[in-house]
């Protein structure tokens, strides 16, 4: 794995310089739209809506549409002026109990792992959060943006997994919930033993992506049947010198042939002038 921030846990007067690892990968299916018919890759272009004309990178800018529907376009220099923090400092705010945070809160996962100087003040912490089964909320700036995290212990490593804002959580509003659902005293007896007959501890051996599994083996086997689209690569300018004269010619040749008439033949002087050059090198030739 390879580090994605290097900074220091903070609580108290407690610094334990920590490195700071995604927890998790996507193993979703990635696919390529191409060219059904040749497997060449399709390319987009960058089209301004009001103009119809291709924008350069350069162009572009970021806007915000508002509820109205108008664009406000934001520069480089109204990004400056945006509160922003540089600090490689994850600072412990306060430990709560765990039952507190609720999972829906929780987004990204990092590993922290600790400097080899700093590994006793690690463990201090970690055993600290597992034995009090509490989490430590903290502020940590990635990419210069400030946000929350939580502190917690997995597989006695100390995990840092950032936080939605509360904003960010949507309120269900379900009017077929009502307060007029209501089960009665039968069907919730009956859900209670289908708990009980389902019930038991997680295990996550048990589960795998069936859809990655066969799809990997569609793909296989269709690589060892020989179902490969061989994709020509665009053709480049060789920046090679083309003989003008005999292209044309070429071409004229071509052009008779398509018509049905006969190739121009070799003037006299031409087929003369051909054969003294021919004779005179060979002469050359013998000569050296």
């Amino acid at each position: 794995m390879r580090a994605i921030w290097k900074g220091a846990v903070s609580f108290g007067l407690v610094n334990v310089p920590v490195r700071l690892y995604a927890a998790t990968e996507n193993h979703d299916v990635q696919f390529r739209q191409v060219h059904r018919t040749d497997g060449g890759r399709i390319k987009y272009k960058r089209i301004c809506s009001i103009d119809g004309e291709e924008v350069a990178y350069d162009d572009i800018a970021k806007g915000y549409e508002t509820e109205d529907g108008d664009m406000v376009i934001l520069t480089d220099e109204d990004f400056a002026d945006l509160p922003t923090r540089s600090s490689k400092e994850i600072a412990v705010e306060k430990f709560v109990p765990a039952d507190q945070i609720d999972p829906m809160l929780l987004d990204k996962c990092y590993y922290l792992e600790p400097d080899k100087a700093s590994a006793k003040p690690y463990v201090l912490l970690r055993d600290a959060l597992e034995s009090e089964k509490r989490m430590a909320v903290v502020t940590v700036s990635i990419r210069t943006r400030m946000t929350m995290a939580v502190l917690r212990v997995k597989d006695g490593v100390i995990v840092m997994q950032t936080m939605l804002w509360p904003d960010e959580v949507r309120n269900p509003d379900f009017a077929s919930l009502g307060d007029e659902q209501e089960a009665s005293e039968k069907e919730l007896a009956m859900a209670h033993l289908l708990v009980e007959q389902l019930a038991g501890d997680y295990d996550a051996s048990e589960y795998e992506d069936d859809y990655a599994i066969a799809l990997d083996a569609l793909v296989k086997a269709k690589v060892e049947g020989g179902e490969i689209q061989d994709i020509p690569k665009p053709a480049e300018e060789s920046g090679e010198v083309v003989d003008l004269l005999a292209a044309l010619a070429k071409s004229v040749e071509k052009a008779k042939a398509a018509r049905g008439e006969a190739p121009v033949e070799e003037q006299p002087a031409a087929k003369k002038a051909a054969s003294k050059t021919t004779t005179k090198a060979a002469g050359k030739k013998k000569a050296g």
